[in-house]
């Protein structure tokens, strides 16, 4: 699709606008996108690094973890730090998610609005992950019966713990 204004250069930046209920849209070239500024902002290339600095937060939340001797935290298995991680957008290993565990929390409850994953799964482990959500699920469940002093319901969910858990193993 080449740009609707100049009609020479493809179209990478496609603009959909809903005013009043009516929906228009605009195909444009980076060029004519930054010289008619029609969003407000300048337009730059969108790449993975910036996008993730932009969900780190800045610099700020990219400093890394220190120990109490000023050391910097690293992966132990791969020797990434965490301003590594930020620069390029990739962990190094599957280590890295214990190592960066605190920073990658905030991070993806920032991306997916949970930390928690809720979209699809293997068939092998959603039977797994649906009976480990339920036993959560109860234990709070159990935690707000025994706040509010209803110790036979608790006991209740107590059991139906115990038994989810032995079914798991």
């Amino acid at each position: 699709m080449l740009c609707e204004k100049c009609g020479k250069r493809p179209a990478t930046v496609h603009v959909q606008r809903i005013v009043n209920g009516e929906k228009s849209e605009s195909h444009l070239c980076q060029k004519c996108a930054a010289e008619n500024n029609e969003l407000g902002v300048f337009i730059q290339p969108l790449s993975v690094n910036s996008l993730l600095s932009a969900m780190l937060g800045g610099a700020e939340s990219a400093t890394p973890r220190m120990l109490g001797g000023g050391k910097m935290v690293r992966c132990p298995s791969c020797g990434l730090s965490y301003v590594d991680f930020a620069q390029n957008g990739r962990l190094g290993c599957g280590r890295c998610y214990s190592a960066f565990e605190k920073q990658l929390e905030g991070l993806l409850r920032r991306i997916h609005g949970s930390d928690k994953h809720i979209g699809k799964m293997p068939k092998k482990a959603a039977s797994d992950v649906v009976r480990k959500r339920e036993i959560d699920e109860l234990r709070a469940e159990m935690a707000r019966a025994v706040e509010a002093e209803e110790y036979e319901k608790a006991a209740s969910i107590r059991d139906r713990i115990r038994n989810l858990e032995k079914a798991r193993s």
